[in-house]
Parts: structure tokens; sequence; C-alpha cells
């Protein structure tokens, strides 16, 4: 019998400043499917197609005021800040510790500075519009997503590979 692997720290980078000790909360990207019904004649039921992937984005709260990320706010470029989630997950059976990476790249539709009240846990919240995914576990990458270069890439396998090609791109 085996426990799950749970997170047992971390801590966000963005644009390489450590936020070690402020970071309170992440909330990494849902990686989901736009998937859409079709049933043909001769099919007694219909199936999901798949159209490719929805929007991605990532949600993170500090503990308090992140000019880091104000100047970052309205910035032009679609992948102008760059963020990365480094966690440390461990099984509560076993000794070893499973180092997990999330990089991303985008730029922040929504900056929440919260309620301001002296003596109370003033929480500042940014949601962050993303371009570009990398997920790596002990240093493997697992999955790689860069919307712009159509490139989509599982366990080393490139799925959107044959689709360039047919593209010329």
């Amino acid at each position: 019998m085996a426990l799950p692997r749970k997170l047992k720290n971390m801590n966000l980078f963005n644009d390489g400043i450590s936020y070690v000790g402020e970071v309170e909360e992440v909330t990494l990207p849902v990686l989901e499917r736009q998937m859409e019904e079709w049933r043909g004649g001769g099919m007694n039921a219909p199936i999901k197609t798949d159209h490719g992937m929805n929007a991605l984005s990532m949600e993170w709260t500090c503990g308090g005021l992140m000019d880091d990320a104000l100047k970052q706010f309205g910035i032009t470029k679609h992948d102008g800040a760059l963020l990365r989630f480094a966690g440390a997950y461990q099984r509560d059976d076993r000794a070893d510790v499973d180092a997990v990476e999330v990089t991303v790249r985008g730029r922040h539709s929504k900056i929440d500075m919260g309620t301001q009240k002296p003596g109370d846990n003033t929480q500042f919240k940014v949601t962050s519009e993303l371009s570009y995914f990398k997920l790596e576990i002990n240093g493997q990458v697992v999955i790689e997503i860069d919307i712009l270069n159509m490139i989509e890439r599982v366990n080393g396998e490139d799925r959107l590979a044959d689709q360039r090609k047919a593209l010329g791109i």
C-alpha cells in the first residue's frame, strides 16, 4: 500500500525573483481539452472529438503588496512575465522528495489587492493568462505547451508535429 504524494513546501519565482516567505498559495493551470460531441450516421451514441486546448491561466496569492507584479500589469507581450513554481512533494510512507517545477510565460489579467485593514491579513492575488507551460517532475519534462509555436509535448511525444508539417510550419 502506498500513500499519496503531498505538497510539503513550495516557492514561486517571478522573473527570477524569489517569493519565499511571501507566496501563500498557487493555483496551477488546469489542462483542459476543448471537446465537442459528434454523432454521425450509423453511430449509436455520440463521441467527443478533440478540438485543441482551452486557454491556460494560473492564480497566485501572496501575503501582501507585490510591486514586481504591479510593474508588470498591462505588459504588451503575450509572454512578458515569467513565473516558476517549485514544489516539494513527499509521500508519508517514504523519505524521498519529488521536485515538481511548473514554468509558465504570460501576462497578468487581474490583480486584486484585497481589503486593506490594519492588523488583518492583506492578501494580494494575481491571475496570469499563459501562452507557455512546462511541467517537470524530478528534472524530467512531462508536459510542454507552447501555444504560439503550436508545440504540445506530452511524455516526450510532440502531438502536434504532424499538424505543423501539414501546415508547412
